[in-house]
């Protein structure tokens, strides 16, 4: 079992619908989501880095520098994201999902323990990314893409397992959003 460093994060819907995510080691990030491409997040933080953040499919995020460095992240349920190794997991606490897993986490629940199998890759081949993209793009189209639960529009919460989970609760061509977004 991993002990990862746990760092929380709270999410603010700003008027001109971006994010202002504010983490507890003191980070800061401005996010919004790309109009083009719904899977997509730019950011910029107050540490003079920028990115952007992508939904690959399978709970798979990749996270591109602005210098080209990539990294890549696995969304492990209620609202929490690991990164790396299994070094760090920033847990949502906006989100019911990652409020509920902090809960459960407290009370000892063992589900919540992060594994191996958990583990983001370290790298991934063009096809591979492609192969996941296409995946998350079936899944999105095979739910109907209502734009509904766990964070297809709705509440953001990773719990229920779904394939859609990682929407991120901004809808196509309105930038609502609800609770999470590529944590």
């Amino acid at each position: 079992m991993i002990r990862p460093q746990e760092i929380g994060y709270s999410d603010e819907l700003l008027a001109d619908g971006s994010v202002h995510r504010r983490y507890e080691d003191g980070r800061e990030e401005w996010r919004h989501r790309e109009r083009s491409h719904r899977h997509l997040v730019r950011w910029h933080d107050n540490r003079n880095a920028s990115g952007t953040d992508e939904l690959l499919g399978d709970r798979i995020i990749k996270r591109t520098l602005a210098d080209g460095t990539v990294t890549y992240a696995r969304d492990i349920g209620y609202g929490r994201t690991l990164w790396g190794r299994g070094e760090t997991v920033m847990v949502n606490r906006t989100s019911f999902g990652g409020r509920t897993g902090a809960m459960l986490a407290g009370l000892g629940v063992a589900g919540l323990a992060i594994t191996a199998a958990q583990l983001p890759p370290l790298s991934m081949s063009p096809q591979e990314e492609e192969a996941l993209r296409q995946q998350q793009a079936q899944s999105q189209s095979s739910s109907g893409d209502s734009g509904g639960d766990a964070g297809g529009g709705g509440s953001g919460d990773l719990g229920d397992g779904g394939s859609h989970d990682w929407d991120a609760g901004w809808n196509d061509g309105e930038d609502a959003w609800s609770d999470d977004d590529f944590g």
